[in-house]
C-alpha cells in the first residue's frame, strides 16, 4: 500500500489543506499506486500520518468519491473504484475495454439458453413470429467486482449452442463470422429496482446507466441486441465533439 506520510503541505499553495491532500492521494490512484477494489488508508490513519484533523482526512477523501475514484461501503471502509471510459465512436466489447485498461474480465453466467423470442426481440433483430434466439444473462466483472448487470439477444441461427460461449460473445462471433461492424447504442438513466441493485450490489434505487445496443453486420443484418445497466460510479462514456 502506499504511504502517504511522505507529503508534506505546501506553504505557497493558496488551497485548502484538504485539497492537496486530496491531489496527492488522487495522483497515487491515478499513478496506479493503489489497485482496485483495495482499501484507502483510514480516516483515522491519514489523519496520524499527516499530522491533520479527521474531519480534512474525511474531506480530502470525498473529494475522490465525487470523482468517482474511490466507493464507501457502510462499516467496511473506502475503496478503490473500477473505472471505465468509453469512446462511445468505438464499437468493443465489454471484455476488450477491461483488457485495453489492465482489468482481468470475467463472466458470473446467470443464463444461457434458447427461447422464443420476445415481440420486441422479433422487430429488432427482424426475425419471424416464431423464430428462437440464444438468451445470454450475466453479471459483468473487473477483477471480481461487478460492474454490470448484462442480457444478449442472438439469433438461434447465429448462436445454435449459447453455452459455447465463454467470457467474450464478441470473440465467439468473430470465431464464427458474426462479428458486428457497427451499432446503434442508447443510453439513459434509471434508478435501480429491488432485485437489480441486489445483483449489482448496490442500494435500491441508485442510478445506473441503462444501455441498449444494436449490432449489425457488413451485410445490414442485426445480429445482436444487449441491454446493460452498468453501475454510474464505474463508468463514464467519453464523446470528442469537432466544430463542423
Amino acid at each position: 500500500m502506499p504511504d502517504p506520510s511522505h507529503f508534506k503541505a505546501d506553504l505557497n499553495d493558496n488551497s485548502p489543506l484538504y485539497m492537496q491532500v486530496a491531489r496527492k492521494l488522487i495522483d497515487d490512484v491515478r499513478a496506479g499506486r493503489y489497485q482496485v477494489d483495495q482499501a484507502l488508508p483510514s480516516e483515522r490513519l491519514l489523519s496520524e500520518q499527516l499530522d491533520i484533523s479527521r474531519v480534512t482526512a474525511r474531506k480530502a477523501i470525498d473529494q475522490l468519491v465525487g470523482q468517482g475514484l474511490v466507493v464507501r461501503r457502510r462499516g467496511s471502509g473506502n475503496y478503490i473504484a473500477p473505472r471505465i471510459e468509453q469512446p462511445l465512436s468505438n464499437l468493443t466489447s465489454f471484455s476488450e475495454q477491461l483488457l485495453q485498461r489492465g482489468y482481468r474480465p470475467r463472466s458470473q453466467w446467470l443464463k444461457r439458453a434458447i427461447v422464443s423470442a420476445a415481440a420486441d426481440e422479433q422487430l429488432t433483430l427482424g426475425l419471424s413470429p416464431h423464430a428462437r434466439v440464444a438468451r445470454l444473462e450475466r453479471l459483468r466483472l473487473a477483477d471480481d467486482v461487478v460492474m454490470a448487470y448484462e442480457v444478449s439477444v442472438i439469433p438461434a441461427s447465429v448462436l445454435p449452442r449459447p453455452e459455447a460461449v465463454g467470457g467474450s460473445l464478441y470473440e465467439y462471433l468473430t470465431q464464427t463470422g458474426h462479428l458486428p461492424v457497427r451499432a446503434l447504442q442508447h443510453i439513459r438513466a434509471m434508478n435501480a429496482p429491488a432485485l437489480l441493485a441486489e445483483q449489482l450490489g448496490i442500494p435500491e434505487g441508485q442510478a445506473v446507466l441503462f444501455i441498449t445496443r444494436i449490432g449489425y453486420l457488413e451485410s445490414g443484418q442485426a445480429v445482436e441486441l444487449t441491454h446493460s445497466y452498468c453501475r454510474s460510479d464505474y463508468y463514464d462514456f467519453v464523446a470528442e465533439m469537432r466544430r463542423a
